[in-house]
């Protein structure tokens, strides 16, 4: 009987610890090997967002600097449902999201009290250029033949972008129209979901030039698919035959940012952790192949320098909207 009870007592205490320890590979490990963390994209798959975020837990996971992610994709008012959420997980200690001035236009449109500047600003990644993308058979051979038919009817050229008011496919092309001539308010833009459905609508020839950045048509520019009249950066980038707006006489250089949020009211110990997280995976090789191949421009910045730089863009997209008049 006593050897009965005695087998009983430690097969509980087994039990016990087996719970234990499968809570602990959930949610609060102590062991960062093992610990699961869940991250929100705040677009459809093959955009930015979703490109940039899956780069960076490949390049976690393969280095073993956390546990499993689960990542999923939250779809809705250009990045607004998903802010709302993170909003919503205050305090969450094992949630960060992808994000970037898109986000912050979306909000800033959608006069959303979920502001980037509510949360936790754990780290930016990357800056990206723009490039004008037209269908392989599109009449427009140079950006020049582009600007030529825009200027002369406006509202015959069509053109898509993976971000709504106030985010960076939107606001190039207000930008770019001003700059050659043309009100922007005369600009037939039309806003798609992310970089997926943009391509799409070029392939399907429903808009005759979509303005985003490259990394998320890099197939279809591989095979020809589609063509790049120019680029928005400083320089030229490597592998796309086109040159920059500057090259091609238009005074104008614009780029896009993306970096990683944690829900508000979180520990400092878990922000600091979080931001170490990051910073690891940032001198991975895994990321810096992953900022080759899609043509990122290295831009690491954590907590503070990342929040005043929050501010900063937040300013950005209020100032451009009045100056376009679409405020």
């Amino acid at each position: 009987m006593h050897r009965s009870r005695l087998l009983a007592a430690l097969t509980a205490a087994l039990v016990l610890v087996l719970v234990a320890s499968g809570c602990g590979v959930t949610r609060g490990s102590d062991d960062p090997h093992n610990r699961r963390l869940r991250m929100m994209i705040p677009n459809s798959a093959g955009g930015g967002y979703d490109l940039t975020g899956r780069a960076a837990v490949r390049a976690l996971e393969e280095n073993d600097l956390t546990g499993r992610f689960e990542v999923n994709n939250v779809i809705g008012a250009s990045g607004t449902v998903a802010m709302q959420r993170l909003l919503n997980e205050e305090g969450a200690d094992d949630l960060v999201m992808t994000m970037g001035l898109g986000v912050v236009g979306a909000v800033y449109t959608n006069k959303s009290e979920a502001t980037p500047t509510r949360m936790t600003p754990i780290a930016r990644l990357v800056e990206e250029q723009e490039g004008i993308l037209v269908p392989a058979d599109s009449p427009f051979k140079t950006v020049d033949d582009l600007v030529e038919a825009w200027t002369k009817d406006p509202d015959s050229v069509a053109v898509g972008g993976g971000s709504s008011q106030g985010g960076p496919d939107h606001l190039f092309p207000m930008q770019l129209a001003a700059e050659v001539g043309i009100d922007p308010n005369d600009v037939k833009y039309i806003t798609y979901d992310g970089g997926g459905p943009l391509t799409a609508a070029l392939l399907g020839e429903k808009i005759d030039v979509g303005m985003s950045g490259l990394g998320e048509f890099a197939g279809q520019i591989e095979n020809g698919d589609l063509r790049v009249l120019a680029v928005s950066g400083d320089e030229p980038l490597e592998g796309i035959d086109a040159p920059t707006l500057t090259d091609a006489g238009i005074d104008l250089v614009f780029t896009n940012w993306r970096g990683v949020l944690a829900p508000p009211d979180i520990s400092e110990e878990q922000r600091d952790y979080l931001i170490q997280l990051f910073t690891d995976m940032h001198d991975t090789d895994e990321w810096r192949e992953a900022l080759a191949d899609n043509g990122w421009i290295d831009s690491f910045a954590t907590g503070d320098e990342f929040a005043d730089f929050l501010k900063e863009q937040d300013a950005r997209v209020a100032d451009t909207l009045e100056e376009l008049g679409l405020s």
